[in-house]
């Protein structure tokens, strides 16, 4: 009798969850949508000049930790090498959901610009923001990929850091990490300057594309030691994207079997 109840019980919070969570992710596109309304006589202006990128930035990370935690989340940090605030770095964290570019963007005091996907354009709003300050690629067109390359190397000589998903894509569910691609290594060693693995152990757990899944919760992070190019040529770069590919892997691998262990035991 007592299973019987249990499993009705189970059947009944598993129904009840399903609202609330289509409720929360609408909630999100509100946030997103209202926020960025409210914000856009500032935008329209940070956005016309290079030279107001640092102060757009700043108004940026503050939208982010709004995003991040309006969402119901938190951050829990760990770092292996602290950033130098005067220096340019690329970032390379794994990607998993579409909270991962704000989970970045709160980490880093440092300004970053993003390499992304031409295809968030479309998006109403959003998108005429995203063009102005976000370095575009379409995969598939090899002049697209050169003018990326070019515009990078222009913002790294200005002293301003490149945040790249080096997957280029969000793998499926399963999937524990996809191949990476070679443009961030390539950036890195051209002008010498690390890479700055980051793992995101839970961003797919918390918030992946399925609006089915999910919750509030704690994103936990990893800032590993960076991966230093001195030295480095392009012969060179499979080398350090494998290493680079090593060290999240590994990271992820190793958590993934820890939670399914220790869930295992609950």
């Amino acid at each position: 009798m007592n299973q019987t109840k249990e499993y009705y019980y189970i059947r009944f919070m598993k129904l009840i969850k399903i609202p609330l969570l289509l409720i929360w992710r609408l909630w999100f596109y509100i946030l997103i949508c209202v926020t960025i309304l409210l914000m856009s006589p500032f935008l329209i202006v940070l956005t016309s000049k290079e030279r107001y990128y640092p102060v757009f930035w700043k108004l940026i990370r503050g939208w982010s930790h709004l995003l991040v935690y309006g969402m119901g989340f938190r951050i829990d940090k760990q770092i292996d090498q602290v950033i130098d605030r005067g220096k340019s770095y690329v970032f390379c964290p794994n990607h998993a959901s579409l909270m991962d570019p704000f989970v970045l963007i709160v980490l880093s005091k440092n300004p970053i610009v993003f390499v992304g996907k031409k295809e968030l354009v479309k998006i109403p709003i959003f998108g005429f923001f995203y063009k102005r300050v976000v370095i575009m690629v379409d995969r598939s067109n090899p002049v697209s990929r050169k003018n990326v390359y070019e515009t990078a190397k222009k913002r790294l000589q200005s002293g301003t850091s490149i945040g790249v998903f080096p997957e280029g894509l969000v793998p499926k569910y399963d999937v524990i990490l996809s191949p990476f691609k070679n443009g961030a290594f390539s950036l890195a060693i051209e002008h010498q300057i690390p890479i700055v693995p980051q793992t995101y152990y839970d961003c797919k757990r918390l918030f992946s594309w399925n609006f089915f899944k999910g919750g509030v919760g704690t994103f936990r992070v990893r800032q590993h030691h960076f991966i230093e190019t001195k030295g480095l040529k392009p012969k060179d770069i499979p080398i350090l994207k494998e290493k680079t590919f090593q060290v999240l892997y590994n990271e992820l691998s190793s958590d993934a079997l820890y939670m399914k262990d220790t869930t295992s035991h609950k």
